[in-house]
C-alpha cells in the first residue's frame, strides 16, 4: 500500500507525490492531519482553518470518486504526528510514503521525524517539489549562496527555468471503484476540534474554481494588471492567493497558463504579463528564502543587526492599529477590510506594515502575528517576507528610508476615496476632496465620530529613520 500525505497541496492536478503514488498497479490512500493545538500555535486564522478543511471535504470526495480512501487524524501537535502516522501504517500495510516537502521549519522538523518513524517499520518517504516552480536551493548565486537581493535573485530564476522548464503532472486516473465519503460536517470529532465549518460564500473551494479565478483574471485583467494591481477598488487582482497558500492549485499551473494566454514567457518590463509574473517570482524568492535561512521561521530578522532595533510594544496603540483606529483613512479601511473579509488588498498590506512599523515604531512580529491570525491566505513565507521587507529588517537594498506616507498613499491609489468609503463607515458621505485628510472638515460639521490621527506622520518618518541610522553607530 502506497500512502500521500497532504498537507498545503490539496488537488489533484500537478501534485507530484500524489502521481508519483498512482504510478503503478498497488492501492493508494490518501491522508490529511488535523492539529487544532498546532494550528492555534501558528496563528493560523479560523477562517483559513475553515477554508483548507472545506477544500478538504473536497479533495476527500474527488479521491473517493478515483477509488483513493482519505484517512483523517486528529492530533493536538506536531510532536505527535510521527507515532500516530506510523500506528496508522501498521494497520494499512503501507510500505511507502508520498508527500510535498513543507518548506517551514517546524514541518520540516516534524518530516524528518516522520521519516526516522518510519524508518524502523522498514516505510520508505519520497519527498517531492510542490510548493514552488524550481525548488528552493536551486536558484543560487555564483558562488553557491542564496540570493539576499530580489532583482538579481528574479533575473537568475527566469535563466534557470529557461534551462529546465518544468512539467505539469496530471492528476491520477481512477484507480477502482467509488468509494463512499463522510462529509466533515457530519464527523463530531472535527465540529468539537474547530467548531463549526462554516465556509465564507466569498471563498468557494475547489480546484474548479481556482482554475476559473485563474482563466478569468488571464482573460481580462493580466495584460493591465501593472497599471491597475495597486488600486485597491478596482479588481485587477488575481485574487489567487489563498487558492495557492492552500495549494488548490500550484505555482506551475499559474506559470503555464500565463504562457499559454501570452504565447510565451515574458522576461521583461516591457512585455505583456511579465508583472504578474515577477508577483510569482517573489512568491518563490521568499519560499525559498525560508528554506535556506531557517532562522525566518523563528521570529528573527533577515538582517541580524536589526534586532538591536528599539521598537514598540504599545498595545494601546497596536489595538488602535489592529481595529482600524488610527485616524490615516487608507489604513482605517484596509485593516477594517481585513478584519470583516480575512483577505487585503496587496498595495494596503505596504501600506499598514509601513505604519506599524515607521509611524509607531512597533515591532513588525506583532503585524505579522495579527497578519496570520486573519488572513485567509496566510503563508509564513509571504507573510514574513513582506513584512521584513516593509520594516527594513528583510531583504532589500536599501530598505531603511523607505517609508510610506500613508495620506499620499491613499491620494495616489484610492484617489476618489471610493474604497475608504467602502470600509470606513463615518466618511460614507463626506466629498471626495477631503476623504484623505477628513478632520477639518469633520470638525466644521461638528463631528466627532472620526479618530484624530495617532502621530505626526513628518514627526514618526524622522525618528524611524533615525532609528536604523543609530545602528550604523
Amino acid at each position: 500500500m502506497k500512502l500521500v500525505w497532504f498537507r498545503n497541496d490539496l488537488r489533484l492536478a500537478d501534485n507530484p507525490a500524489l502521481r508519483h503514488a498512482c504510478a503503478g498497479d498497488e492501492p493508494v490512500a490518501a491522508l490529511f492531519i488535523i492539529p487544532p493545538t498546532q494550528w492555534r500555535q501558528h496563528k493560523m486564522a479560523p477562517i483559513r482553518q475553515r477554508f483548507m478543511l472545506a477544500q478538504v471535504d473536497e479533495l476527500g470526495r474527488e479521491l473517493a470518486a478515483l477509488g483513493i480512501p482519505l484517512h483523517l487524524l486528529r492530533v493536538e501537535t506536531f510532536a505527535e504526528v510521527p507515532a500516530v502516522l506510523a500506528d496508522l501504517c501498521r494497520e494499512q500495510g503501507v510500505t511507502q510514503l508520498y508527500a510535498n516537502q513543507a518548506i517551514e521549519i517546524d514541518e520540516q522538523r516534524r518530516d524528518h521525524a516522520v521519516s526516522a518513524a518510519l524508518a524502523e517499520q522498514v516505510v520508505s518517504c519520497h519527498w517531492f517539489n510542490g510548493c514552488c516552480v524550481l525548488p528552493p536551493g536551486r536558484v543560487l548565486t555564483g558562488s553557491g549562496e542564496m540570493f539576499k537581493v530580489f532583482t538579481p535573485f528574479s533575473r537568475a530564476w527566469l535563466k534557470a527555468l529557461d534551462e529546465e522548464g518544468f512539467v505539469i503532472h496530471r492528476a491520477p486516473t481512477p484507480r477502482g471503484e467509488p468509494l463512499p465519503w463522510q462529509p466533515l460536517a457530519e464527523r463530531a470529532w472535527v465540529d468539537e476540534a474547530l467548531g463549526e465549518l462554516t465556509v465564507d460564500p466569498r471563498w468557494p473551494v475547489g480546484e474548479a474554481e481556482a482554475l476559473r479565478r485563474l482563466n478569468d483574471f488571464l482573460e481580462q485583467a493580466v495584460l493591465d494588471y501593472g497599471e491597475t494591481r495597486d488600486f485597491p477598488a478596482i479588481a485587477g487582482t488575481s485574487v489567487l492567493s489563498p487558492y495557492l497558500a492552500a495549494g488548490i492549485i500550484s505555482p506551475r499551473q499559474c506559470v503555464a497558463a500565463l504562457q499559454q494566454r501570452l504565447g510565451y514567457r515574458p522576461q521583461s518590463k516591457a512585455q505583456p504579463g511579465f508583472v504578474w509574473l515577477n508577483e510569482l517570482i517573489w512568491r518563490e524568492f521568499y519560499r525559498h528564502l525560508l528554506v535556506l535561512i531557517p532562522t525566518l521561521s523563528m521570529n528573527r530578522p533577515f538582517k541580524p543587526e536589526t534586532a538591536a532595533l528599539p521598537w514598540s510594544w504599545d498595545p494601546d496603540a497596536f489595538a488602535a492599529w489592529c481595529e482600524g483606529r488610527t485616524g490615516y483613512p487608507i489604513v482605517d479601511a484596509a485593516m477594517r477590510c481585513l478584519n470583516a473579509t480575512g483577505w487585503m488588498h496587496n498595495r494596503l498590506r505596504m501600506i499598514v506594515a509601513s505604519f506599524l512599523t515607521k509611524d509607531l515604531h512597533i515591532h513588525w512580529r506583532l503585524g505579522e502575528d495579527y497578519f496570520m491570525s486573519r488572513l485567509i491566505d496566510g503563508d509564513l513565507a509571504a507573510n514574513n517576507g513582506g513584512w521584513q521587507w516593509a520594516a527594513g529588517t528583510g531583504a532589500d537594498a536599501a530598505p531603511y528610508f523607505r517609508v510610506f506616507n500613508p495620506t499620499t498613499q491613499g491620494q495616489r491609489f484610492d484617489p476618489q476615496g471610493e474604497f475608504i468609503r467602502t470600509w470606513v463607515t463615518e466618511l460614507a458621505d463626506i466629498p471626495a476632496a477631503y476623504v484623505h485628510q477628513p478632520h477639518d472638515w469633520l470638525r466644521l460639521k461638528g463631528r466627532q465620530d472620526y479618530p484624530a490621527p495617532m502621530v505626526d506622520h513628518a514627526v514618526a518618518r524622522v525618528r524611524a529613520i533615525e532609528m536604523f541610522r543609530s545602528l550604523e553607530k
